[in-house]
């Protein structure tokens, strides 16, 4: 039984180097034959669909992009100076040292409840 299909249809499978554009050719005229005979929005869904499936990959990689400079900040810790990186508008803690920090007009700062005083404690013998 032989099967028919657009490209290779030689027996030996290596095709010629027209194949590709009888093919390309066959699907412009299916299409052109669609709109002359009333089928004019199946085309253009067509065209449509392509259009889209090209541009929105585009836009979401330029609005990917600008999300996370917008919600993203690199500073170091107040701390221990450490540089990270964390994002905007939330509770976390250093990676180095452990303190808890949040950000604040893109810094790091601690936080601390008011009226709480650090001391450092030296041991004298």
């Amino acid at each position: 039984m032989k099967y028919y299909t657009f490209g290779n249809n030689l027996p030996n499978g290596s095709g010629d180097r027209w194949s590709g554009v009888r093919f390309w050719l066959t699907t412009l005229l299916v299409f052109w034959t669609f709109s002359a005979i009333g089928l004019g929005w199946l085309v253009n869904s067509f065209f449509i669909l392509i259009g889209l499936i090209t541009i929105v990959p585009v836009i979401a990689f330029f609005g990917l992009q600008w999300w996370v400079k917008r919600s993203i900040v690199t500073a170091e810790c107040p701390v221990c100076s450490s540089s990270f990186t964390a994002s905007k508008l939330s509770q976390f803690q250093c990676p180095s040292c452990g303190e808890p920090l949040q950000e604040h007009q893109n810094k790091f700062v601690r936080m601390t409840p008011p009226g709480t005083i650090d001391i450092d404690v030296q041991v004298v013998d």
